[in-house]
């Protein structure tokens, strides 16, 4: 169905469209047809899940999709209209989407990743920046558009788990938020705009002040999927001794312009250090992301920090 794509779709008008044309199919058959298609939904969004391009744990190519609107199509009996807005700004909730939905593809033909600054909304053109302030905390970030959804509950957004992380609802499963169009995003994937977007904000050096991730015997998240493989939600602020646990260390830098320009990088994949060293009488600033819980989480970061650009990286134990 035009519109939705294979990631996050609805089966619905499937049992109707063969019922028209079939109409000598009995009505048992197309009952049937309509309960198979639903079982084979996700969750109660309407919603069916593609194949898994890419494993969990290994990196997620970025782009490879198209610029797309899409015709109207319904979703559990209400119709939903795709179009260019560039003056769309709404006040709703917002929820996540998370491991379940990790490497498969998006409406627009990308493949999703949970750990980059996404979304998926009904009827915005796919790809599109749009700016997303949680209205509890006045945190802001802007995440990539690439996907449709969410259809339950009138929410107005459904943000990746990294996005829900960094706005610090990622517990709470629901955040009231504020959803701004700012403008059309490349179609090669390039996530740099909101990660530097990111790292500018102010709260962002704070943010490991916030409350204690959840742990695996807390009940699931509204809309999510328990992830086993989480990493800390916060970017970590400089000084203090970090927790424990692997990470991968970028590099090293003589200017600390540069080390900050890598933890610009760098914030959107996890939490992101920069520190002072002293090597041989000189200072250095070390720059580490993470930490990471086992070896396979560290490995696939490893691959994405490399990907950005840092080809001397490596893991290391804290």
């Amino acid at each position: 169905m035009s519109g939705v794509g294979p990631g996050r779709v609805t089966g619905s008008s499937s049992a109707v469209a063969f019922a028209r044309a079939r109409p000598a199919v009995s009505l048992l058959l197309v009952i049937g047809l309509a309960f198979s298609v639903a079982s084979c939904r996700s969750d109660g969004n309407g919603e069916k899940l593609g194949e898994r391009i890419i494993p969990l744990g290994q990196p997620v190519p970025k782009g490879g999709g198209a610029y797309r609107i899409g015709d109207p199509y319904q979703v559990a009996g209400v119709w939903h209209y795709p179009r260019e807005d560039p003056t769309y700004d709404r006040v709703g909730t917002a929820s996540w989407y998370g491991e379940l939905f990790h490497g498969r593809r998006t409406a627009n033909g990308e493949i999703y990743d949970m750990d980059r600054l996404s979304a998926a909304h009904p009827t915005l053109p796919l790809p599109v920046y749009v700016q997303v302030t949680n209205l509890a905390n006045n945190r802001a970030i802007v995440v990539r558009v690439n996907d449709r959804g969410p259809y339950a509950n009138d929410r107005i957004i459904d943000l990746s788990r990294r996005s829900a992380e960094l706005l610090g609802f990622r517990n709470n499963g629901t955040a009231s938020v504020r959803v701004r169009y700012l403008r059309r995003a490349p179609i090669n994937g390039d996530d740099s705009f909101e990660r530097r977007y990111a790292a500018n904000q102010s709260w962002t050096r704070v943010a490991a002040n916030d409350p204690p991730r959840r742990s695996a015997q807390d009940p699931p998240a509204v809309g999510s999927v328990p992830a086993p493989r989480s990493p800390p939600v916060a970017v970590t602020a400089q000084g203090g001794a970090p927790p424990a646990g692997l990470r991968v260390q970028a590099g090293s830098f003589k200017s600390k312009a540069n080390a900050d320009r890598a933890r610009t990088d760098l914030v959107g994949l996890a939490p992101v250090e920069v520190a002072p060293i002293e090597v041989g009488g000189e200072t250095f600033f070390r720059v580490r992301v993470g930490p990471f819980r086992g070896e396979t989480e560290a490995a696939a970061a490893l691959a994405r920090v490399t990907q950005a650009g840092y080809a001397g990286a490596r893991v290391v134990a804290n």
